[in-house]
């Protein structure tokens, strides 16, 4: 899946992906924003859901609404022009550690390619759209916005997983393939 592509584009490829009825559907971040808009055109055996980036979900969380915020202020700086300043506050927000004059000629594109990508949230993403959908949440239990919208899929009924150890890649560790072996099993019961 092209990163660069919008959420739009990364529904249909993702739904073109789908051609037959019963795939189970894996998902990062962000691209559970497709995933879950997919899974409303296309009938899926199940979604594995990553550090699920679902943040029409949790709309009014204080985490998610204080990621909100400063995404959009970093965003108006990009628009008008200061991409430096944009990377100033969403470096530290989404990668650690504070901007670095000495490696923003490095940076830069990385900071450019982030201030063009779609953000999580504004998409139409609701609950209802995996209703019955059975999920599985992995979350490395490091970041509150993650865990909040877990929970939010939890009381749906998604079954929640919290691998620590890898913060926002708990797909590496050793307990993700078992994992996502008994929610497979579960769903031939």
């Amino acid at each position: 899946m092209p990163v660069e592509a919008s959420v739009a584009e990364q529904t249909t490829l993702v739904e073109a992906a789908l051609d037959t009825d019963g795939a189970i559907v894996f998902a990062h971040s962000l691209l559970a924003v497709p995933a879950a808009l997919a899974s409303t055109t296309r009938r899926v055996a199940g979604l594995v859901l990553v550090e699920p980036a679902l943040y029409d979900l949790a709309r009014g969380t204080e985490s998610i609404e204080r990621h909100i915020g400063i995404v959009t202020d970093a965003r108006d700086l990009a628009a008008s022009g200061d991409l430096a300043g944009f990377w100033a506050m969403l470096r530290p927000l989404m990668f650690g550690g504070s901007f670095d004059p000495g490696r923003w000629p490095a940076e830069q594109p990385v900071a450019a390619f982030w201030a063009a990508r779609d953000v999580p949230w504004g998409h139409g993403v609701r609950t209802r759209m995996i209703d019955g959908v059975p999920t599985l949440v992995v979350t490395g239990g490091w970041n509150d916005e993650y865990e909040s919208i877990a929970e939010i899929l939890s009381v749906g009924g998604a079954h929640h997983v919290v691998l620590t150890g890898a913060q926002h890649r708990p797909q590496d560790l050793p307990g993700f393939a078992p994992a996502v072996a008994e929610f497979e099993r579960s769903l031939s019961r």
